[in-house]
C-alpha cells in the first residue's frame, strides 16, 4: 500500500506542521495552573478553563524566575510542540506571568466561605469519636491501596476491629453522589464511625470533595464522620466539615483503632512497676527498724527482730496474692479477648450466615416484609442492596 507510513515519519510530519504554522509561533494563552511538578529546573504543569486542559513545560527555570502554584491563573507566552519520539503533544512556555486568581480556587473560597456562615465548621458542633469503636463504615474506592492500607493498619493494632466498606468513585463525573449514598448507607447500620477516603492527587482530582451536596451529607450523618483526602498538605471542603481530618487515610485508620498489643504491655509493665514498688517501701522500711533495733537493748532487740520476721511473712503474703491477684487479672483479660473473638459478628458472617435489615431495623421473620421491600443484607465483606420480589412460604 503506497500510503502506509511509519510512525516516525507521521511524528515528524506531525511536528513539522507546527513548526511551518507562523500564527502559532510565540503565542499568549491564559488559563488556570493544575498539576504541578518539576524535575531538576524543569517544570511541567498545565493550564485549564472550564472546557479545555492544555499540557505545559518550562524547561531551565531559574531561580528568579515566576512560578504560579496550583490554582492561580497565568498568563503564557510560547509555542505548540509534538514531540517526535514521545508522540506527545505539549506547549513548551518561554514566559509565565500571574493573570489573576483561578476559577476553580475562587468557587473553592465561595463555598468555603458560605458553609463557615451556616456554621458547618464549628468546632463546638464537632462529634467526639466513640471510646470503643468496634466497627468502622469506609467509603472508598473498592480498589487500589487506600483501602487496603485501612485494612492492614487496623487489623495490625486490633485484629477485633471490623471493617465495612462502601465502594464509591472518588474522581470524575457522578463521584460525589456515590460518595454522598455511601455516607447515607452506612449511617443507617450498625457502624461506629466513618471514614471518607481517597489517596492523593491534583486540586482537580480532589475537587469531588468541594462539593456542597456532599458537605451537606458529612455535616447532617448521625456518626461521627472522618475526612481522609489526599495528602497532608491537601485541604478540601470535605475537611473542613467532617468531625474530624486525618492528614491521610493511613493516619484515619490509626485514630479509629486502638492497639491492644501496646495496651497489653503497658497493663503488664504497670504490674511489674506496682510490684517493684512494693519492694522498695519494704526495703526502705526494713532498714529503718533494723537501724533502730542496734541502738536498743537485747530485750528489746529481740522483740524487733521478731517484729521484722513478721513483716517479712507478711510482706511475702501481700506479694503472693499479688503477684497471683495480676496473674489472675491478665488471665481473665485473655479469656474475656477470646469471648469477644468468639462473639465477632464478623466470624459469624464468614461462616456463610448474613444480617438482613429494613430501614435500620433488624429482619427475623418473613413476616416483617412485604412484596417491595428495600432490604440492606450485610455479609463478611460488604453490602447487598436486595427488593423483596416474592416472600415464599413460612416453614412450619
Amino acid at each position: 500500500m503506497s500510503n502506509v507510513i511509519s510512525v516516525s515519519q507521521f511524528n515528524t510530519y506531525v511536528h513539522n506542521i507546527f513548526l511551518s504554522e507562523e500564527l502559532l509561533i510565540n503565542i499568549q494563552l491564559y488559563g488556570e495552573v493544575s498539576g504541578v511538578s518539576y524535575s531538576g529546573n524543569n517544570v511541567y504543569f498545565s493550564i485549564k478553563d472550564e472546557n479545555a486542559v492544555l499540557n505545559c513545560v518550562k524547561f531551565g527555570l531559574r531561580s528568579d524566575e515566576y512560578m504560579a502554584k496550583e490554582g492561580e491563573m497565568v498568563l503564557v507566552r510560547g509555542s505548540p510542540n509534538y514531540y517526535v519520539k514521545g508522540g506527545r503533544f505539549s506547549f513548551n512556555v518561554s514566559k509565565i506571568e500571574s493573570y489573576g486568581q483561578g476559577v476553580l480556587y475562587k468557587q473553592f473560597l465561595e463555598l468555603k466561605n458560605k458553609l463557615e456562615a451556616l456554621g458547618l465548621f464549628d468546632q463546638s458542633k464537632k462529634r467526639p469519636l466513640p471510646s470503643n469503636i468496634r466497627r468502622v463504615g469506609v467509603v472508598s474506592s473498592e480498589t487500589g491501596a487506600v483501602i487496603q492500607d485501612i485494612i492492614d493498619i487496623t487489623h495490625r493494632r486490633n485484629p477485633m476491629l471490623d471493617i465495612v466498606l462502601y465502594p464509591a468513585k472518588v474522581q470524575g463525573i457522578g463521584a460525589e453522589a456515590t460518595i454522598i449514598a455511601g455516607i447515607k448507607a452506612l449511617d443507617n447500620i450498625n457502624v461506629d464511625v466513618i471514614i471518607v477516603a481517597r489517596g492523593g492527587g491534583s486540586q482537580e482530582d480532589l475537587s469531588t470533595f468541594n462539593n456542597e451536596s456532599l458537605a451537606m451529607a458529612i455535616a447532617e450523618s448521625k456518626k461521627p464522620v472522618i475526612s481522609a483526602v489526599g495528602h497532608e498538605t491537601d485541604f478540601t471542603i470535605a475537611d473542613f466539615v467532617a468531625d474530624l481530618r486525618a492528614p491521610t487515610p493511613s493516619a484515619a485508620a490509626e485514630l479509629v483503632a486502638v492497639d491492644v498489643v501496646k495496651l497489653t504491655q503497658t497493663m503488664q509493665s504497670n504490674a511489674q512497676r506496682l510490684l517493684r514498688l512494693f519492694s522498695n517501701i519494704f526495703e526502705i522500711n526494713k532498714e529503718k527498724i533494723s537501724g533502730l533495733a542496734v541502738r536498743l537493748n537485747s530485750s528489746a532487740e529481740s522483740l524487733l527482730t521478731n517484729e521484722v520476721q513478721s513483716l517479712k511473712t507478711l510482706w511475702s503474703a501481700v506479694s503472693t496474692a499479688g503477684i497471683i491477684n495480676i496473674k489472675n487479672m491478665l488471665h481473665n483479660f485473655d479469656l474475656l479477648a477470646q469471648k469477644l473473638e468468639n462473639l465477632n459478628p464478623v466470624r459469624i458472617l464468614r461462616l456463610g450466615y448474613s444480617q438482613t435489615s429494613k430501614n435500620g431495623s433488624i429482619i427475623s421473620s418473613i413476616n416483617d416484609v412485604i412484596k417491595g421491600d428495600e432490604l440492606v443484607i450485610n455479609v463478611c465483606d460488604g453490602i447487598i442492596n436486595a427488593t423483596v420480589t416474592d416472600k415464599g412460604k413460612k416453614e412450619k
